[in-house]
Parts: C-alpha cells; structure tokens; sequence
C-alpha cells in the first residue's frame, strides 16, 4: 500500500477518536456549612450539557465539549456561583460550596425589646384593629400597649411606664419626628388618653430597650409610629356616641398619586357622667374639639410627602374634698391648646439610595387655676394654706428637623446616617395668691448626630451596630451612645437576639432651672430575647437589666424651692412572656403576656435606693377576641393583673428626706369588655361600612388603689382611686366608601 493512503487512513482514525473524546464531570454540591444541597443545577455555560445534584449533593454528567467553559451552579435560595474549568481530561472531580443567599422572606429579624405592630411586618404582633379592638385600651394606642409585657398598669397619670422606668422616658415619634405632648395634659390623679387614633397609623413599633440610633431622649423606651399613606379609595365617616359627634372626609385622586382628608370631633362627657357618679364634682365637665388635616402626593413611583396636621382645644374643671381641712374642698381649673405638625419626605434615590426627611411643630398652651373653697364652692383663703391659691400659665414651642440617608448594600446589610435638631422653649407664669408672679423661661437647642448599619452575614445571622452623638446647648454637654444587637435564627420560625445600648436624656421641664450644674441622666440596656413566630402564632421570651446614672435627685433649696442634681441612680431586670395564639380554639384569637421586674432606684426625694411606686413586681394580661360570623359580632375581652405597688410618704423635715408612713396597695384587677356588631353583613350596599360598640371597662367595678395623698401636716392620707370604678362607651361608626367588613373579620379568623 502506497503511503498517501495511509496517511488517509491515520486522518481518518484521529478524525473519529476525537469525535468520541468525552470528558466526566463530577462532585458534590454543599451549602457553607458543609449540608448536602438536593436538586442543585450543575451546567455547562453556553452548552446542552449538566445535571442535578441527588440528595447527598452529588452530581455528574459526560460532555463531549472542548476547552475552557464555564461551570454554573445553581440552587433556590442560594447565590449562582461561577468556576471556569478546562476540558483537557477524561474525568474532572470538581467540588462545590455555594453561598445562601439573604432574601427579606428567610433573613433573621433584629426583634429584641421591640414589638411591632404593622399591617406587614413579619414580626407583627398587634395591628391597628388589634389595638383598636383590645376591651380594656378603650380605643387608646397606649391602653392596648399596657396589654403587652414591659409596661406597668399605672393609673393615676399618664404615660407608659416600662421596665422600671418613668413615663417622661418613654418618647413617641412620628414619621421619625418627636411628639412632646402625645396626651392630653395632666389633671390631678386621673390618667389622660392619647391624642391620636390608632387608624392614622399603618406601622406601630413599641420598642421596650434597645432601639434604634436613630432615635434619642428616651431613657427606657420607644414608642415610633408610621402614618399611613394615600389610601386606595375615597371614603367618608361619620360617629355617633352618646358622648360625642363626628365626622371626616378622605379624597383620592382618579390617578392614585395623591390624596387630601379633613376630620372633626366634639366630646362631651356630660352625659356619662350623669350617669356613672364620678368621684370628682366636675363643675366644668370634660369638653373636647379635636380637628385635623392631611395631605399625601406621591412625588415620583419610589417617593411620596405627606402632611398631618392637629388641632385640640379643651377644658375642664371639677373640685375634691380637702385633705387638708376638713370641710373645704380644693378647685382644679385646666384649658389647653394644642396644635402639632409633621410634614416628612421619603424618595429613593438612584439604584442605592434612600432619603427620608422630616420636620415637626407642635404648640401645647395649659392655663391652671388652683382655689381653696368653702362648703357653698365660694374661694377662700385660710392661713397656712395660701399656697393652694394659684395660677400657672405654660406656654410650650417645639420644633424639630431630621434626616436620614440609607444606602443598600449587599444582599439585605444597609448603612444609615443622619443628623437632627430639636428646639424648644418654654415659658411658666406662677401668679400667687397675693399677686406675686414668677416668670421662667426654658430655651433648649439639642443638635444630633447618628449612624448605623444592618450586617447581614447570612440568613442565619444578622448584626445591626450604630451610635449617637448628642449636644446639648442647655446642660452645656454631649453624649455619645454606641447600640449593638445581634439576632441568629435557630429555625425556619425561630430565633434568638441580643442587644446593649447606651440612652441618654435631659432632665424634665419642672426641674429647670438648676442652681446646679446638671446632666443627661443614663441608662444602659441588656436584653436576651427567643422567639418562634408562625403566621398564626406568636411566642417572646426576654430577660433584660437595666442600670440607671445620674438621675434627677430633689432637695430643698433657700426654704422655698426644690432644687434638681444628678446623684440619683438605680437598676431594673426581669424576664417577660408573651404568647398569642389564632390555630389552637377555633376563631378564637387571644394572647398571654407576663413581666416579672425587679427594680430600685434612688431618685427624686427618695432617701435611698427603693422599688418605685409606680412598679409592680408581677404583671400580667389575658386578652381574648372572637368574631361569630353568624351574629356578625366581634366579642374582646381582657384581663390584667398587677401585684401590690409599694407607697411612701417622704418627709424633709431640714435634716433630710425621712420615710414617715409606706406600704403596699392591694392587687390590682381590671376586666375589660367590648363587643362590635356589624349590621347587615353582605346585604348593605358597596362601599358602606357600620360598626356599632359596646365597650365596658372595669365590667365588675372592682375597686383599684394606686396609691396615697397626704395633708400638709401629715396627718391624714387619702386613697388615690379612679374618678369612677366604671366607665362605658357606646357608639356607632359609619363609613361611605371604603368596606373594611372584611379586615375585622379577617382579623378574628
């Protein structure tokens, strides 16, 4: 054979051999910790050729192709991931760890001290029909809030008290922006509401320690609320109540970018209280005009700018027996004024960035009369007790301005930072008796700065890191205030957090000014928190300590006035439960919460570190709700319980401050009652909306003590009780427009 064919024939063979060339692939795919991932796509770039991995991780496939291609690896809920090999073997053994990847739906939630409240959130514990529906809040956001553990069932004045802290520290903001008068203001002895509906608000955030850098001035706790955007529908109301009339409009634009409503309230408890006896002789019954308007434009697909704007006016009067001379009564006279302001911006910018702003105006005007009278309510001025005959006039500006930038960064981890400015001035008239006034004015300008970031290692693991920066013109000072918290996911329901902080906050109004040289008072935060939440579940376990400087102490100061220092300080820890339950009964929807709290402080008058009498060493709440669809009704019933609160009667006789009489109140019980009717349920005509309540609090009129006033002379003491062991509410709420049948009943399956 001649050498050209041969050479022909080796061609050929080579041709053929290299057809068939073919190289194995192979190996196993895991997750970062060394699991087996089932169902993993192995592939070639660009090619027909790959495999799935088995349920031990492992893979394998044949390819024909040759060179250097690309190998893909991808699984659900992890980052596709890239590796360039050659194809220049039979066999290629190629092992393969992918990363999860952090998505908002698996990712661990940063919870601890805090309970939101929102129509969305993944951690929601109560939303705003749930506090709207909670029998013994009476339709109060704070009512509603005091069913959850941390916070103490104080009834004689105002405010959230939690884990041992005082109302004044705890701070609410809206839209990011302070409140400085969130209640109406405080009469002897008688808790005052709050001044918003929880209806205004779409995201509710009660955080008891460790919250955010963001926020500042709050010793103990957080209470941050979201106004609601444009609303899909255009919708009227109108109330009725045997206590008061209402009624509101909300517009819609036809293109849903923008909306404006008004509303306005009259109360009057005149006819409650003629027929539930009050303890008080109001001789001018309580009388509320409450007025307010908004605005909602949405300034690009990602922005929007809304405004919220308040108007209340009221007044009061009523008279109480004298403990100080029998036979006399004493007159407490009150008006105020009060208007309050938020105007916010929120706007993405770029593909990164995120912009909020927003600024805040708010004017609170209290004008007090105090009298002494006789028996026929005519003033009297008797020696010794001149000092019962007074006027104060306060007159309080606030404004605040705030920013904050957030940038994305990868996955979920985010870096915010900011800056904010609060001013205020206020200004207090004492008139005495004689005619004598003493004029104080208080101008404070706080300048803040903060930064903080969300680390999303995985989804198992999350850390949120940021500080606070503080000046403050009137103390002459600044603070700085690091927070961590740290939050790991035990399961696909379950997880534990940690968090510390450092708070920091001016002294109150009444203490200024100070012949001393004061300071923030401080308190610094340890929370641990474990908690499994299911869509209809809900279980919180967390344990916190608390320790307190630099509180404000009072002493006597030139035998006429009481003068403020910071040598105060004190601690609080305890362990609090909370548990809520939609599966286990059939459409019965409840929770459980309990606080355990151990708490001393020494601050104030106090002469030594004392549990404060506004604590309870045990408290807890079963709240129940259930809709019968059949009745159309919702049935809420609630009920708390609170040990006894320790009382003092403090006495500086000029040799210091001397316990001279102290003890313990008894327990306190409250049950709590409403039901809701829904009148023609799936016959009424679209868009219209009736709901008619019934709520009772107190049902058993079981008798409460918070606790004692003394006399001036320290011989008599007297039961701090409410005005009435009772108190019923009956109305009907219309609306036109918008059918919210659905949400309450939803709400209760």
């Amino acid at each position: 054979m001649s050498a050209k064919p041969l050479f022909l024939l080796f061609i050929l063979m080579m041709g053929v051999s290299s057809l068939y060339a073919q190289t194995r692939i192979s190996g196993k795919v895991t997750d970062k910790k060394g699991r087996p991932l089932y169902s993993a796509s192995i592939t070639l770039k660009d090619s027909y050729d790959g495999a799935t991995s088995d349920s031990a991780g492992n893979y394998g496939f044949t390819t024909t192709e040759t060179g250097t291609f690309v190998l893909v690896i991808s699984a659900s809920g992890y980052q596709q991931t890239e590796i360039s090999v050659t194809l220049d073997q039979p066999e290629l053994k190629i092992d393969v760890q992918i990363k999860e990847q952090i998505t908002e739906l698996r990712a661990v939630v940063i919870s601890a001290g805090t309970f939101e409240a929102s129509d969305k959130g993944r951690t929601t514990v109560l939303n705003s029909i749930d506090i709207a529906t909670t029998a013994s809040g009476m339709g109060d956001i704070t009512g509603a809030l005091k069913t959850l553990p941390g916070a103490q069932q104080v009834g004689e004045t105002e405010g959230l008290f939690v884990r041992g802290g005082t109302a004044s520290e705890t701070r609410t903001f809206i839209d990011g922006t302070p409140v400085n008068n969130f209640f109406y203001s405080s009469v002897p002895n008688i808790s005052q509401r709050g001044r918003f509906s929880p209806f205004l608000f779409k995201g509710t955030v009660f955080s008891t320690g460790g919250y955010s850098a963001l926020y500042g001035q709050a010793l103990s706790a957080a209470l941050i609320l979201e106004s609601v955007d444009i609303p899909d529908e255009s919708e009227g109301r109108v109330n009725v109540s045997v206590i008061g009339l209402g009624a509101g409009l909300q517009h819609v634009a036809k293109n849903k970018k923008s909306s404006w409503g008004v509303n306005y309230d009259y109360t009057n408890l005149w006819p409650a209280f003629r027929v539930i006896k009050q303890k008080q002789d109001f001789y001018d019954v309580p009388v509320y005009h409450t007025a307010d308007a908004n605005f909602r434009i949405k300034t690009s697909t990602t922005g929007i700018l809304k405004y919220y704007g308040y108007f209340s006016h009221n007044k009061t009067g009523f008279r109480t027996n004298s403990i100080d001379t029998l036979g006399y009564k004493d007159a407490f006279g009150l008006k105020n004024l009060n208007t309050y302001h938020n105007l916010s911006w929120k706007e993405k910018i770029g593909r990164k960035w995120r912009l909020q702003a927003g600024t805040s105006f708010s004017v609170n005007n209290d004008d007090i009369d105090s009298h002494l009278q006789d028996g026929s309510n005519k003033d009297i001025i008797l020696t010794g007790l001149e000092f019962k005959q007074f006027g104060v006039e306060s007159r309080g500006r606030f404004y605040n301005l705030k920013a904050v930038l957030e940038r994305r960064l990868r996955n979920l981890s985010m870096l915010r930072f900011g800056a904010e400015y609060n001013y205020s001035n206020e200004r207090s008239v004492y008139t005495a008796y004689n005619g004598l006034r003493f004029d104080q004015r208080v101008e404070e300008h706080i300048k803040a700065a903060f930064a903080e970031t969300d680390i999303y290692l995985t989804n198992e693991l999350a850390a949120k890191l940021g500080t606070r920066f503080e000046h403050s013109s009137l103390l002459g000072k600044v603070n700085i205030a690091p927070r961590a918290s740290l939050a790991y996911r035990l399961g696909p329901e379950s997880q534990a957090s940690l968090a510390y902080g450092i708070f920091y906050q001016n002294p109150e109004r009444r203490y200024l000014p100070s012949p001393y040289d004061l300071n923030f008072s401080r308190a610094a935060h340890y929370i641990a928190q474990y908690q499994k939440v299911s869509r209809l579940t809900t279980l919180r376990l967390e344990a916190f300590y608390k320790k307190y400087h630099n509180l404000i102490k009072t002493e006597p100061f030139n035998n006429t006035t009481v003068a403020a220092n910071n040598d105060g300080y004190g601690q609080a820890h305890g362990v609090e439960l909370f548990w809520r339950d939609k599966k286990t009964i059939k459409n019965l929807d409840y929770w459980i919460s309990y606080s355990y709290l151990n708490t001393k402080r020494d601050f104030l008058n106090y002469p030594g570190a004392l549990t404060p009498n506004f604590a309870a060493t045990h408290t807890a709440s079963l709240v129940l709700k259930k809709f019968v669809l059949d009745w159309k009704t919702g049935f809420n019933l609630s009920y708390t319980y609170a040990t006894p609160r320790k009382y003092y009667h403090i006495f500086d006789d000029g040799s210091g401050s001397k316990i001279i009489d102290q003890g313990e109140t008894p327990d306190y019980h409250n049950v709590g009652f409403s039901m809701n009717y829904l009148p023609k349920l799936g016959t009424k005509k679209k868009g219209q909306f009736t709901v008619l309540v019934l709520s009772v609090n107190n049902i058993f009129g079981l008798k409460q003590i918070y606790g004692y006033n003394y006399s001036y002379n320290n011989i008599r003491r007297q039961a701090i009780i409410p005005p009435s062991r009772t108190f019923v509410f009956i109305g009907a709420f219309i609306s036109f427009g918008v059918d919210r049948t659905d949400d309450i009943i939803n709400n209760n399956l």
